[in-house]
């Protein structure tokens, strides 16, 4: 029996349902593993007496090992399908940051966050490519609610990092607990997956896709009498196909820049520059996460309402002008408030650039998702060390700048997401 990801005229069913919550529980796990270490990054650098530059060189290792696996995420989900990549990423992750936790050099805890951030990398393809397999099956947008369990994830890392720090224990000991309870949820979500290989499965949908597009062109009783049936339109040509994937590449990879803004640098300036406690200077960094989440919890009415590149182009807009406010006139309370809109702003931008790059026509499966998933992480690649070195020519203030600047990015580059989708279609 052929296995199809087409919606039913019924609506999901009950495995449908089941498969939506195995992929939260995937997003959600994969959230909380790696946020786990960041709060003891401090704790490793001062264990192995390390300066900035040494301390930041270590960081890059695992956007580093994401950087060279990504690309290879799309053959490998074709031959092990989307679910088990995911599931066996993420365990492979876990093992990484338990060696982080234990690792007694600079070179083995380099090591270990690259082996984490190759491992990672797939993981994270695989989990949005089985996502957009479970969109197609309800026939409406589901994919910016996994993206809100990430982030939903990543609050809770932090908090077991925190909780773990107050209770002093060992950073190994601490990786290895969160790393057992994660892939035990990810192993128990695996058993709730979408049957099939992504491929075969997309193969199937598509010629059922087209043998319904032949019966409505041909004529009712068979006989042509010599006139000429419409034709299903040819798909966009491959020139086209490629700006559009550059096109989306680029939303992405702005997203990114917003968040990294957010994650590695909203906690320094608002201590740094604008001369903050430390736990009110946290609280730029909890804004923007808090925020993200409730933009994706909500996002995919939104985007069925007005289509992607509505959605995402205000979302810019909103991130141009929150943080370019933000920065013309420096507080605390306007930086906070910023970086809160900003997380608002960016919450779908990412989502969009890989759903819109997944139903790219004339590409293999999941070769327009592994290829965006692996730019965008040049955002998280390059900008700390750019902002880095801006902030020491010039201010924090003033590197900054590249957030609003990203937001105009996002606006324009995401014209050329899908519009919004006209009733009774669904995504191809």
């Amino acid at each position: 029996m052929t296995v199809s990801d087409e919606p039913t005229a019924a609506g999901p069913t009950r495995a449908d349902r089941r498969a939506r919550a195995a992929v939260s529980a995937m997003f959600l796990t994969n959230g909380a593993l790696f946020a786990n270490l960041l709060p003891r990054y401090p704790e490793i650098k001062g264990a192995l007496d390390l300066s900035n530059t040494v301390y930041g060189l270590m960081v890059v290792a695992f956007p580093a090992g994401a950087m060279l696996s990504g690309l290879a995420a799309a053959a490998i989900i074709r031959r092990f399908g989307s679910a088990g990549v995911a599931v066996g990423g993420t365990i492979l992750t876990a093992l990484a940051m338990v060696g982080v936790g234990f690792a007694p050099s600079l070179a083995l805890v380099a090591l270990a966050l690259f082996l984490g951030g190759a491992c990672d990398a797939v993981t994270d393809v695989g989990q949005n490519a089985h996502g957009l397999r479970v969109q197609r099956r309800y026939g409406r947008s589901v994919f910016n609610s996994f993206h809100a369990l990430w982030s939903a994830g990543a609050v809770i890392g932090g908090g077991m990092a925190a909780a773990a720090i107050a209770l002093d224990l060992p950073l190994g000991v601490h990786l290895t607990i969160s790393g057992s309870v994660f892939c035990l949820v990810a192993l128990t979500a695996y058993r709730f997956r979408l049957p099939g290989l992504d491929a075969e499965v997309r193969a199937s949908d598509d010629a059922a896709a087209s043998a319904r597009a032949a019966e409505r062109t041909a004529p009712a009783d068979g006989v042509t009498d010599g006139a000429v049936t419409d034709v299903p339109a040819p798909g966009p040509r491959r020139g086209r196909v490629g700006l559009l994937l550059a096109a989306f590449a680029v939303v992405a990879i702005a997203g990114a820049i917003i968040e990294d803004g957010a994650n590695a640098w909203a906690a320094l300036y608002l201590s740094g520059s604008l001369g903050a406690a430390g736990a009110v200077a946290a609280t730029g960094f909890v804004a923007f996460m808090a925020m993200e989440f409730l933009g994706r919890a909500t996002g995919d009415r939104f985007v069925d309402r007005f289509g992607q590149a509505a959605v995402a182009r205000a979302g810019g807009v909103l991130v141009t002008v929150a943080m370019g406010l933000a920065l013309a006139f420096p507080s605390v309370p306007t930086t906070i408030v910023g970086f809160a809109l900003a997380g608002f702003g960016v919450a779908t931008v990412i989502p969009a650039a890989m759903h819109a790059a997944d139903e790219l026509p004339g590409l293999r499966a999941g070769t327009g998702l592994a290829v965006v998933s692996w730019l965008l992480r040049l955002g998280f690649l390059l900008m700390p060390p750019v902002i880095g070195i801006v902030a020491d020519a010039t201010s924090l203030r003033a590197a900054l700048l590249v957030l609003p600047v990203a937001g105009i990015a996002v606006v324009v580059a995401g014209a050329m997401l899908p519009g919004r989708r006209r009733p009774g279609t669904i995504d191809a």
